[in-house]
């Protein structure tokens, strides 16, 4: 019996080989004068620059708004924005909202349908399971 190796070209996907962030920008939008900020301007005085030079591949964006509640805004590269309302934050909980921005896709959430747990675009490695595949069943007549 000979083996057939299967001729397949493999599909490029984010995370094997090279990962690329899909944030592409950040935008920090603060009030100098308002007390809903005060959380956001030790943010940016503190942690921003920490935060700016350990992800180089984001650009960063600060910009006043003055009367106006802090927000970050998360552009990607698939063209979406995401805003996050940041207003009487403090500056360690303003730092976990930037990740969470930086950690994101750009997509929509969206609910899986049919209940499948799982979804890829790749074939199951042993294919798709049959009842008359394997051993015969048992024959239990007398």
């Amino acid at each position: 019996m000979t083996v057939k190796a299967v001729q397949k070209v493999s599909i490029g996907r984010n995370g094997i080989g090279a990962f690329i962030l899909q944030c592409k920008r950040l935008d920090f939008h603060y009030c100098d004068w308002a007390g809903s900020s005060r959380g956001m301007n030790l943010f940016l005085q503190h942690h921003l620059p920490l935060f700016a030079a350990s992800h180089p591949s984001i650009e960063i964006h600060v910009s006043p708004r003055p009367h106006r509640h802090p927000v970050i805004r998360g552009h990607f590269i698939n063209g979406t924005q995401h805003s996050i309302c940041v207003r009487n934050l403090a500056k360690e909980q303003i730092m976990k909202k930037a990740e969470i921005l930086r950690d994101m896709s750009g997509e929509k959430a969206r609910r899986l349908k049919g209940g499948r747990k799982v979804a890829s675009i790749n074939e199951a490695t042993r294919g798709i399971w049959s009842p008359f595949h394997g051993a015969k069943a048992p024959n239990f007549e007398g």
